[in-house]
């Protein structure tokens, strides 16, 4: 576990260090910022104590910006070899892609506490649905974790940083949109089977307040695997070797 969490800090502080957090986080603060406050069906014109405006627009930006945040982690250091100097370092390939994941997380995390005076904000104007709230940023924080490991397995295929957001954004948009779609359109039980698959479904319900375990199963069942395949896709390279 420390050699995890040395990953994790090492990768973090690039994340500060380039900064990639920092404009992440300003862009990601002034889009949801925008949407939530002063554009289309904000807070003041549904006319509602409740951030569920902020949540919908976290859905779609974290959806395009976790493949961005991601894209490097492997792709860069395959491409530079300095994937081979960490693994004369001793750890493993999990070790390698756990601490890169909960480094990606841990900024994910970060910018959605930036969004706290969002919260103190709307339950001045009235009563607020408090466990929607946290329903609603713990589905952003599950939901950011399926994403990164998704593009962590994107980057870990190709040394082509271009190929890993874009694949990312390929295999996101099934979960995203399309299994949700097919879920509304099938019947019986391919109808269930997409449906269950849509991270639409489970963060809309989490979004609401309840947690359910079914929910919490799937997105660490979509983290488990898409560290899982990651780490295979590490391990080739011993394979080949």
């Amino acid at each position: 576990m420390n050699k995890i969490w040395i990953i994790t800090r090492r990768e973090l502080s690039a994340f500060f260090d380039s900064l990639i957090a920092y404009v992440l986080i300003v862009i990601f603060l002034g889009l949801s910022g925008f949407f939530t406050w002063l554009f289309g069906n904000n807070v003041f014109v549904i006319g509602q104590a409740s951030l569920q405006v902020f949540f919908q627009i976290g859905f779609w930006t974290l959806f395009f910006f976790i493949p961005a945040l991601t894209m490097k982690m492997l792709a860069e250091e395959t491409k530079s070899g300095t994937i081979e100097l960490l693994s004369t370092k001793a750890v493993t390939d999990w070790q390698i892609v756990t601490g890169k994941f909960l480094a990606c997380w841990l900024l994910v995390a970060i910018a959605l506490v930036a969004t706290l005076p969002y919260y103190m904000t709307v339950s001045q104007l009235g009563t607020v649905d408090h466990g929607a709230i946290v329903g609603g940023y713990l589905g952003l924080l599950f939901l950011s974790a399926g994403y990164i490991s998704i593009g962590i397995f994107a980057s870990s295929i190709t040394n082509n940083q271009i190929v890993a957001f874009l694949f990312a954004l390929l295999i996101g948009i099934f979960f995203q949109l399309l299994f949700d779609v097919m879920g509304f359109n099938f019947r019986g039980l391919s109808g269930a089977v997409f449906n269950y698959l849509s991270m639409r479904t489970h963060f809309d319900s989490l979004s609401r307040g309840v947690i359910d375990s079914r929910d919490l199963i799937y997105f660490a069942s979509v983290v488990l695997a898409g560290l899982t395949v990651s780490q295979a896709m590490l391990s080739r390279r011993n394979w080949q070797s």
